[in-house]
């Protein structure tokens, strides 16, 4: 018997900030793409923007499989126009001091910027198990609302 398509699950709009988008918000957002897209919609962005993402950030994600096209160092503002549901702010500042106005998530995750590839490794290992936890949030709090409705 042909069983019908599982049912889709909301999908919650997720922004990742660090300083520079060029390394913890961008991996977070190549990872959360890859593994978790049924439940997030990921966009990253930084209270600083570097202006591009760092060479060791494309590298890392390659040697996971995951996809590093169309990443890109992009501010704030730029990438709020989203209107995310969710922020995770990995700057290392309290989230609520600068997003007072948004439901804010803070990861204490360290910067790999102008370290050596094992950091990179290390703190890539670190936000992929943030966001498997993440995903799995939202998914059960996704059900639940599906069966409550």
């Amino acid at each position: 018997m042909i069983q019908p398509p599982p049912a889709k699950l909301k999908r919650t709009r997720v922004l990742f900030v660090c300083v520079g988008n060029s390394c913890r918000s961008p991996i977070a957002e190549a990872i959360a793409r890859h593994s978790a897209s049924d439940v997030i919609e990921a966009t990253s962005a930084g209270i600083s923007p570097l202006g591009r993402i760092a060479d060791l950030t494309r590298k890392i994600l390659l040697e996971k499989g995951v996809n590093a096209s169309g990443l890109e160092s992009k501010g704030v503002r730029e990438a709020s126009a989203i209107a995310p549901d969710l922020l995770i702010n990995m700057t290392g500042i309290p989230g609520r001091t600068i997003f007072p106005d948004m439901p804010v998530e803070d990861w204490n995750v360290e910067d790999p910027y102008g370290e050596d590839l094992a950091t990179y490794r290390r703190i890539c290992e670190d936000i992929e198990g943030r966001i498997e936890e993440l995903a799995e949030r939202l998914r059960q709090k996704a059900r639940a609302e599906r069966q409550s409705s």
